[in-house]
């Protein structure tokens, strides 16, 4: 029996908080590195965002100024491509590969790894709303509103999406997921309120529209940033019940391998 202080540093597995905090900025640094990530989250919303505040392509159904209805809701397409479509697509591809099975083996409890993939999420979209933010005032964008509420609306967004994230690559092919969360990124951009109004489709088609989470989180927004409205509980509140359905279901059926 070896006496206390032969190995240094000690054998064993590191403390929790610290191997959470390695493992996140070790996803962060892969998801910044990937060229077709970063063309998903911060080149495609920006391009939108430049694009249609400079030329009158879209109509926004606003009488304001263009960029105060389009910043709004190129955040919301943000939060979308990171917490949803990046994440389900860089997860789906982990796990064909056998890179969770091997993860969730090691010292890294499994709640932990998807703590840190939610971390990585987090500090990625904090950079994707600072930059879209900076181009929205260059372009004139006047932001409204309590900064709190639009934090707590990104927050139940960033939930919603992983939930939903997380749940199609834990059940699809990867191959699937690729192309169900491209296509899913593409239907949302235009049916979600992100570009257009939903004031321009029927009356039946936006009664559906509206209760999708895209749409709830680029209307919060818009009502906050744009119109300084308060508190936008109907729109938190579908938010948070898709939060609680995507990411229960991703808890009950995400398979590791």
């Amino acid at each position: 029996m070896t006496a206390p202080g032969t190995f240094t540093p000690q054998p064993g597995p590191a403390p929790l908080p610290r191997m959470i905090r390695a493992q996140a900025t070790l996803e962060t640094r892969m998801l910044l590195r990937n060229g077709e990530q970063l063309l998903l989250t911060v080149i495609i919303p920006s391009l939108l965002l430049v694009l249609f505040s400079s030329v009158d392509i879209v109509d926004t159904g606003s009488d304001g100024k263009t960029v105060d209805f389009l910043a709004p809701g190129v955040l919301a397409l943000a939060v979308l491509s990171t917490a949803f479509t990046g994440q389900a697509i860089a997860t789906g591809f982990e796990r064909r590969y056998g890179v969770l099975k091997r993860l969730g083996a090691s010292p890294l409890p499994r709640w932990a790894l998807m703590t840190a993939k939610t971390c990585s999420v987090l500090v990625t979209e904090v950079l994707q709303i600072a930059l879209l933010t900076v181009i929205a005032l260059a372009l004139g964008w006047s932001p409204h509103g309590n900064p709190l509420t639009v934090a707590l609306l990104l927050l139940l967004g960033t939930a919603a999406f992983s939930g939903l994230g997380l749940l199609m690559a834990g059940t699809l092919k990867a191959e699937a997921t690729l192309a169900a969360a491209n296509l899913v990124f593409l239907l949302l951009l235009v049916g979600g309120g992100v570009i257009v109004s939903l004031d321009k489709f029927p009356d039946a088609v936006r009664a559906v529209l509206q209760l999708l989470p895209i749409s709830a989180l680029s209307d919060g927004l818009r009502d906050v940033l744009r119109d300084g409205a308060g508190v936008p509980w109907g729109d938190l509140g579908i938010l948070a019940v898709w939060a609680v359905l995507g990411l229960g279901a991703a808890a009950r059926w995400f398979r590791w391998e």
